[in-house]
């Protein structure tokens, strides 16, 4: 029950009750009720911002955030592995396209990032945004070179491919087996004509051997001629092993191949016989490159050894008479 309050009234000398006003009470009673809520509404943000008041729903959420984390961290840690993994392969990347003669990729090609656009602005705004961000272009990244590297690798298959056919296509055994010669005649260099007498330079070298002793292609190729259309060659043969390299077998006693005909290294091709301008049975052998003959004794690193090479090369600096 409220409590009544009087005051005295001076004029009529008595006390008289004091009425309250209904404006006053419903303003207090307003004010009352707002501080209140306020005061609740402060709480219950005190509460929620306060550790020690989580939810499951935020424990199970915290709890996922830290393991996302964790996760993000371990893929980091296997991309320190990928990249030391990777740089080794573009050491040996680098190494196999110098020894095919091709420029390394360069680091800057490999390295470079993402021109345009922001690729990542749908990850921008989160309180873990940089984790995600960072890792993400690290990804970006070790897929972009793992492109480049798979394209090196397709462009070095191809290149190895050439290079083996290069190998094989060069001529590099002697056209006579060594057990088949009688000697090694007359070398690369000037000679003295057997016809003439007079010094002139000798573009092949010859080997004596018997009539129809084998005669071998030196290299892998193609037969551009199988007929006496050179003067003073006799029967003869070419043959076009490509890249540059071309190859003359004369004085022929008969054939073994036919224009047009592929020819692998090793292959009997003709028989050695004394046709044409020549003095006794013997192959002259010439190697032409890029249109220039070249000294054939340079060649012959796929048949002989070292020592036999020795040997061979002395007797063709001897400068003697030739056969043709």
């Amino acid at each position: 029950m409220s409590k009544v309050k009087y005051y005295y009234d001076s004029e009529n000398l008595a006390y008289k009750r004091i009425k309250p006003q209904r404006r006053k009470k419903f303003a207090y009673a307003f004010l009352f009720l707002l501080s209140s809520g306020l005061f609740g509404f402060l709480c219950l943000i005190l509460l929620i911002n306060t550790p020690y008041f989580e939810t499951p729903k935020d424990k199970l959420l915290t709890s996922e955030l830290e393991s996302m984390k964790l996760k993000y961290k371990l893929l980091n840690k296997k991309m320190d592995l990928m990249d030391e993994a990777l740089d080794a392969i573009v050491e040996r990347d680098n190494n196999y396209r110098i020894y095919f003669n091709t420029s390394p990729i360069k680091e800057e090609e490999r390295k470079a990032g993402f021109g345009g656009v922001n690729r990542y602005k749908a990850l921008e705004g989160y309180d873990n945004s940089e984790l995600v961000i960072n890792t993400t272009k690290r990804v970006d990244q070790l897929m972009k070179e793992l492109v480049i590297q798979s394209k090196s690798f397709d462009e070095i298959i191809v290149l190895a491919k050439q290079k083996e056919k290069l190998l094989a296509a060069i001529p590099a055994i002697q056209p006579v087996k060594n057990e088949d010669l009688k000697r090694m005649a007359s070398g690369f260099g000037y000679r003295s004509d057997p016809f003439t007498k007079i010094r002139k330079f000798h573009y092949g070298m010859d080997f004596t051997s018997p009539t129809g002793t084998a005669i071998y292609a030196t290299g892998d190729g193609v037969v551009l001629k199988a007929d006496n259309s050179l003067s003073g060659y006799g029967n003869h043969i070419e043959i076009n092993h490509g890249y540059g390299y071309v190859t003359l077998y004369a004085h022929l006693s008969k054939y073994n191949c036919k224009p047009g005909q592929k020819v692998k290294r090793g292959d009997i091709i003709g028989y050695v016989g004394s046709t044409g301008r020549s003095e006794a049975p013997h192959l002259h052998y010439e190697v032409i490159k890029n249109g220039e003959k070249v000294n054939p004794i340079n060649f012959y690193y796929g048949s002989i050894s070292a020592e036999e090479y020795v040997a061979i090369s002395n007797l063709a600096t001897q400068e003697n008479q030739s056969l043709d």
